[in-house]
């Protein structure tokens, strides 16, 4: 039940909520005007924690969005409130309740005790002890929080109707057996639009790993400390790892084709992905106008994507793959975040595809790896040769190490390759534009490559 407090203020609580959710990082309507904001679920888990579901509207007339803001509501805020408050309410303050260890003890305990509550239900697939919590890192779709040194839980701030991918993949990975996992601990769910639906998943926390991303940039790094060698020649030489990577990734597609259902990629799937390629370049074009010097090349990479009648299998993929998505752990490396691209709906990213999807989006972080580290260098131009050594060094052991373990040459599909990483490539074109115009050069300087080959 509702305390009487917030109940009798929920109008002003709204009102706090519509000035505040707009400012936060994981807001996916920047840019759009709201034209209104509702609670649409309201469960009061102890008297000052409240988990809401609020719905907002644009002005627009476009699709509104669902978030997740579970909130405390109590006269102080005994761990304090900086940079977390959306507001006071009568005598008392209101605020993000996955930021106060009250409020992350008060989820672990209902997971622990596999509650239903309303909406609301928790479920542990393994015994869970109690840990003290803080959230981490910077946010951006989501919101994480650790407990201890033991759990790490994440919590869907938007939300589409539907189990999240993340929960599904990882628990048919881990049923499998694989190593390449965080080991799926628990889950809360709720139901949105008559589905039920995923709100936040807990795992195992890795805490001796160490992000690939930061590994690839500490091996750049050394690369261009080194005046006279080459990328073979320094100590932190990364093409070890990338063919291990590679190993990894093909271990996991595997598991995963045998775990999930999978199907063959016939004439009209090509079509129907080449133009789907062309159109997201036709929004490019439209929006980036460096990127036409490059528009007949990519045409001709699509077209011949559209041509194409070689078998390939369609299958489950992570579907947002880049070293920022895998950590590397004593035993070897770990996959995750399987919920694919958060701004699309599940039912999107639950879509059978090539794995070599996959393959592309870890090529193009090579890229960055390099490229990105010599944005702020005044010798960055003198130095761009090495870059692009150290991507393809890198780039060919992954390629190798993945075939390795796939059993299938990756030269066998070069064209879904090609087109796979074009495709990547103007996403980021768009993306640096409106984002970060210093870094437009990267995918523009892949994409002339990729052209050229």
């Amino acid at each position: 039940m509702e305390s009487p407090a917030v109940e009798s203020r929920g109008g002003q609580l709204v009102g706090l909520l519509a000035e505040w959710v707009p400012r936060q990082r994981w807001f996916a309507g920047k840019g759009r005007h709201l034209d209104g904001l509702e609670i649409v679920a309201r469960t009061a888990l102890s008297d000052w924690f409240q988990h809401l579901i609020v719905r907002v509207d644009y002005a627009d007339g476009g699709l509104g969005d669902v978030y997740q803001v579970p909130v405390i509501v109590r006269p102080d805020a005994p761990f304090g409130h900086e940079g977390f408050l959306i507001g006071r309410l009568g005598a008392g303050l209101v605020y993000d309740g996955l930021h106060d260890p009250d409020g992350s003890a008060t989820l672990l305990h209902f997971l622990r005790e596999g509650r239903t509550q309303e909406d609301l239900s928790g479920v542990s697939w393994d015994e869970l002890a109690d840990y003290p919590a803080h959230a981490v890192g910077a946010e951006q779709s989501n919101t994480s929080i650790v407990y201890g040194e033991s759990y790490i839980m994440k919590v869907f701030r938007r939300l589409w109707p539907g189990i999240n991918p993340d929960v599904e993949v990882t628990r048919a990975l881990a049923e499998a057996g694989s190593t390449h996992v965080a080991r799926p601990l628990a889950q809360l769910s709720g139901t949105l639009e008559g589905e039920p639906t995923t709100l936040a998943f807990m795992q195992e926390f890795l805490r001796s790993g160490t992000e690939g991303w930061r590994l690839a940039q500490a091996s750049v790094r050394d690369l261009y400390a080194e005046a006279d060698l080459h990328a073979d020649e320094v100590g932190g030489d990364f093409a070890a790892e990338s063919e291990r990577l590679g190993v990894a990734t093909a271990e996991v597609h595997q598991s995963l084709a045998d775990a999930l259902p999978t199907a063959a990629a016939d004439a009209d799937y090509w079509r129907s992905e080449a133009a789907a390629m062309q159109a997201r370049l036709d929004l490019a074009l439209k929006t980036v106008d460096e990127l036409s010097p490059h528009e007949a090349g990519l045409r001709a990479l699509f077209d011949a994507l559209a041509d194409r009648t070689a078998p390939l299998g369609l299958q489950r993929v992570h579907g947002d793959y880049h070293l920022g998505q895998v950590l590397r752990v004593e035993s070897g490396w770990v996959l995750f975040d399987f919920e694919g691209e958060p701004a699309r709906p599940v039912a999107e990213r639950t879509v059978l595809a090539p794995a070599l999807r996959d393959v592309a989006g870890m090529l193009r972080s090579f890229d960055y790896a390099a490229q990105s580290m010599l944005m702020d260098r005044d010798d960055g131009a003198a130095l761009a040769y090495r870059a692009r050594e150290w991507a393809d060094r890198n780039r060919d052991a992954f390629l190798a190490g993945y075939a390795a373990a796939a059993g299938r040459e990756v030269a066998a599909d070069v064209d879904v390759l090609r087109a796979l990483e074009a495709d990547k490539a103007v996403y980021e074109v768009l993306y640096e534009a409106r984002h970060r115009p210093s870094w437009l050069r990267i995918p523009l300087a892949a994409l002339e490559s990729l052209i050229s080959r």
